[in-house]
């Protein structure tokens, strides 16, 4: 988006503190010219105006599930020539299989009045930790062999990165000149994106060669509304990209346009949550099921829809993942308590009851990790954002209460007192969640939510930093680098770790390894060591299974008494002991004696996985 209120008014005070001072941008940029180094950047420079002009370079995102994969790509219109949406692939260079799609046009007035034609097409057929080869046809001619290599299905790396917005650093100084965003070769500040995304994608795919795919939450480029060819080509260009799969979101600056739609073949597209560049998707890929929703949108019931969908093609997937652009839960000065938000109060009950795990964001061009998150349980008012007036562009200074359709200013002047009081009831309004006690960068079968925000992979642009941290941010940073995270999927297990990339171009991590834990059973307790063992806090466990089959519930009575096929009644301990005493606990089940070994700590007994097997509870 564009510069907001708040930032403009602390740069317009500085610009009246410093009297002649010229007003500055609000922040930093990654300056490809210096972090390039000049050979590369000379010759990126050189060959900028052939790149901004190729239209067609071949764009690739996961299929349905992992033994597909998705082509798009775009073939000029010419004479006498029809468009050939065809892709010839196997393990074979010499004997590869044609599989053939769909091709429609591209609207001309997002391409100079020059006809194209978009190409989809999807591969399926393919298995783990193989070598294939392919090539496209663009109106019969068949393009050079591309190599494309799979990785293991069962556990997953995944690159996630958030708003490479090619295009966005206009109006930065460069070498003494500012940074144009005209139309092709002469957006300079897409040249100079381009480039930064691509440097980015080089590094992460250095220090992880094994990645399955990888996961944009959204702001491909940066053109909101208007043509922006050059900007794709620029994002497109990334040599990476020719071998690996993105799945993207749709962001605000990708939202308005058909564009987006013709140069992402998104598998399982819903009608759902749709803009002018398309709706929610969702996609299966090793253990975890990844839903994508179009949040530039904000009809939750449309989105709720998507998620009982995707659920349904995939019901007992072990991760539950799903992409929005708007970052809910963030921590950037620009949008985390302001148009980030809107979709709060309804989208966090529909995530607990849909058992999600994760949820990824960008939107705020700033790093935040919260903790683990879940509803109040209250009753909440439901807003929205709207275009403005033109319909050109998101209306940045307001949100709407959809029940009564009232506007509520996002930034109220000074001395409106009833905006500020709506703004105030919508900014309580949104204190709709619950913080779960947890301890630690490990936790086991949480009941709240992860979500995390993505900075922006290509340093185009940078915001500052919310000044008071909120209370659900675990982590969160603002250097003013390029950053992505990698993300480690398996049946049991996902971890996240995340990257700047500083001006020499080393990886640095900017937070601890965060990693969620699920068990067979679905139990989320404390534990303790002793003696090479893992004990288990007892009451815990009886909380976490209550309900189930193997429920049972837990007292005291003159000593530790359960009943096995009973709900637990009592509370759930907070905090996590660094240690405790060894004991042997005597305690009653279901009316008889019964002995194991135990921990005692802080009031609480743990007990080994062994005890709890004897209870129908299997670790």
């Amino acid at each position: 988006m564009n510069v907001s209120k708040k930032v403009l008014a602390g740069v317009l005070t500085g610009s009246l503190l410093l009297s002649a001072a010229p007003m500055a941008l609000a922040s930093p940029y990654n300056d490809s010219s210096v972090t390039g180094g000049s050979e590369a950047w000379n010759a990126w420079v050189a060959q900028w105006e052939n790149v901004a002009a190729d239209y067609t370079k071949v764009s690739l995102t996961p299929g349905a599930d992992e033994t597909e994969l998705n082509f798009a790509w775009y073939s000029k219109v010419e004479d006498g020539k029809a468009a050939t949406p065809v892709v010839h692939f196997g393990t074979d260079k010499a004997n590869l299989q044609t599989f053939t799609g769909t091709a429609d046009a591209v609207d001309t007035s997002l391409t100079d009045g020059v006809a194209y034609q978009y190409n989809h097409v999807t591969v399926t057929g393919l298995q783990a930790n193989t070598t294939y080869y392919y090539t496209v046809e663009r109106n019969g001619v068949q393009s050079d062999v591309v190599t494309y290599q799979t990785q293991d299905f069962s556990t997953l790396k995944i690159l996630y990165v958030g708003d490479p917005q090619v295009g966005a650093s206009k109006g930065q100084i460069q070498n003494g000149e500012t940074l144009t965003a005209d139309s092709g070769a002469a957006n300079l500040a897409a040249r100079n994106d381009a480039f930064a995304w691509d440097r980015t994608l080089d590094i992460a795919t250095a220090q992880n060669p094994d990645l399955n795919f990888i996961i944009s939450a959204g702001d491909q480029v940066n053109k909101t509304g208007k043509a922006k060819e050059e900007e794709y080509a620029g994002y497109l260009s990334a040599s990476a990209l020719a071998g690996l799969p993105v799945a993207t979101t749709i962001g605000n600056h990708d939202s308005l346009n058909a564009d987006y739609m013709y140069h992402f073949n998104n598998p399982n597209a819903t009608a759902y949550g749709e803009t002018e560049a398309g709706g929610d998707y969702y996609y299966s890929y090793g253990a975890g099921l990844f839903i994508v929703l179009n949040t530039n949108n904000y009809n939750v019931a449309e989105h709720e829809k998507a998620i009982q969908e995707a659920i349904a093609s995939d019901p007992d997937a072990k991760w539950r993942i799903v992409t929005i652009h708007q970052d809910i839960y963030g921590s950037g000065l620009d949008h985390s308590d302001t148009d980030g938000m809107i979709l709060r109060t309804q989208l966090t009950p529909i995530f607990d009851e849909y058992d999600i795990d994760v949820v990824l964001q960008g939107h705020d061009h700033t790093y935040s990790r919260t903790k683990l998150l879940y509803g109040d349980g209250q009753t909440h008012g439901t807003y929205e954002f709207r275009l403005n007036a033109e319909g050109t562009d998101y209306d940045w200074d307001n949100a709407y209460n959809t029940q009564t359709d009232e506007k509520i200013p996002l930034y109220p002047e000074e001395g409106d007192t009833t905006g500020t009081a709506a703004h105030d009831a919508f900014q309580a309004d949104n204190g709709c969640y619950t913080i779960e006690s947890t301890s630690g960068n490990t936790v086991t079968n949480p009941k709240g939510i992860l979500y995390m925000t993505a900075n922006s992979a290509s340093g185009s642009k940078f915001y500052e930093l919310i000044a008071a941290q909120q209370d659900y941010v675990a982590e969160r940073s603002q250097n003013w680098l390029p950053s992505y995270s990698v993300i480690s999927l398996s049946e049991d297990a996902f971890t996240i770790d995340t990257y700047q990339i500083t001006d020499d171009g080393k990886a640095e991590k900017i937070d601890e390894t965060f990693t969620i834990r699920k068990t067979a059973d679905g139990v989320s307790a404390a534990t303790v060591q002793a003696d090479g063992q893992t004990y288990y806090r007892l009451r815990d466990v009886a909380a976490s299974v209550s309900g189930g089959e193997n429920q049972f519930d837990v007292q005291w009575n003159g000593g530790v008494v359960i009943n096995t096929g009973k709900a637990y009644t009592g509370s759930v301990p907070t905090g996590t002991p660094a240690a405790g005493a060894a004991a042997s606990l005597n305690l009653t089940v279901d009316g008889k004696a019964v002995s194991t070994n135990a921990v005692l700590a802080e009031g609480n007994y743990y007990v080994p996985a062994s005890f709890l097997a004897t209870l129908g509870v299997n670790l």
